[in-house]
């Protein structure tokens, strides 16, 4: 009687570890659910040893969409309905973010750079426009210094890499304590910092928010995660790109700054765009991520930027 107790209890027990094992991890589930709904298909390309997970959809020109550090390619999403019905959208998850997994040998600068090179020939048949935010940011205008006849424009949202990273002391605490310990009480106080008003955005975004939070921790909770965020933002994201290679991109540049940016201050994006030429187009009412707190004025300082002030679309 007790060893066929015992038999039962440990094929329950099995049971219970396998219906574990075949059931979706958290993560997964709020990926899942960010990507529902959205006008693109998700594949998985094989670029300078990174498996790397990409968004594509839309026809028209090209456009790269490159996210934040400890981000991933559908933190866009507010933005990618809107753009693909004129431009051919490409977005992926940078290497070691989201589900993109260095396969083959260390992660650094100079593989970054060949997995960029690598994406753009493998899904654009013509130069893209390249839109980087914060590290996205600092690797497009590194990328362009010596790359610029593989790409069409360069557009930088809140971009690190212009300037001294010295982000206000209240955003610095909020950062620093997020990335040491992350859990949802930091992960809001972090965006409380990067937002002017994130219940606002909360209520918009509604279940969506949601999942947005719940992967972001999730990402930010694995280790290979966190040492690519170690690793990029040490060789890319901090480290600000000297005067001189700036001075060398001679692709049409745009800037795109949060007027309420207290991460990267505006007196970064201002003083670039006096040195260097380049159009400033300020977002109010956002902090260092507009396409999250004001996608359509986003968008129409996108379109600006991609399509011409002179064929700028109406809304």
């Amino acid at each position: 009687m007790t060893r066929s107790t015992t038999t039962v209890e440990q094929g329950t027990a099995t049971g219970r570890e396998e219906e574990e094992r075949s059931r979706p991890a958290a993560g997964d589930v709020a990926r899942e659910r960010l990507l529902a709904g959205l006008p693109v298909k998700e594949r998985r390309l094989q670029l300078a040893g990174v498996s790397t997970a990409v968004l594509e959809g839309g026809e028209g020109p090209p456009v790269v969409l490159l996210h934040g550090p400890g981000e991933f390619a559908a933190k866009w999403m507010r933005v990618i309905p809107d753009l693909v019905t004129t431009h051919r959208v490409i977005a992926p998850d940078l290497p070691g973010h989201g589900t993109s997994e260095v396969t083959d040998g260390q992660l650094d600068a100079d593989r970054v750079f060949a997995w960029l090179a690598e994406l753009i020939e493998e899904t654009c048949t013509s130069p893209p426009a390249l839109v980087g935010h914060l590290l996205g940011g600092a690797i497009a205008a590194r990328f362009a210094v010596d790359h610029g006849d593989q790409l069409d424009r360069l557009v930088l949202v809140g971009a690190l890499g212009l300037g001294r990273f010295r982000p206000a002391p209240r955003f610095a605490v909020a950062l620093v304590s997020h990335i040491a310990r992350p859990t949802e009480r930091t992960h809001d106080r972090l965006w409380r910092r990067c937002t002017v008003d994130l219940d606002g955005v909360r209520q918009q975004m509604g279940e969506r928010w949601e999942s947005f939070a719940a992967y972001s921790l999730d990402r930010a909770r694995t280790p290979s995660a966190k040492a690519a965020l170690r690793t990029l933002m040490g060789q890319l994201g901090v480290p600000p790109i000297p005067e001189a290679d700036l001075a060398r991109i001679a692709v049409p540049t745009t800037l795109i700054w949060g007027r309420h940016n207290t991460g990267l201050r505006m007196r970064i994006a201002e003083t670039a765009s006096s040195r260097y030429g380049w159009p400033l187009q300020v977002i109010e009412n956002a902090g260092d991520d507009p396409a999250i707190e004001q996608p359509e004025a986003l968008l129409d300082a996108l379109h600006a930027a991609l399509d011409g002030a002179a064929t700028r679309r109406q809304r």
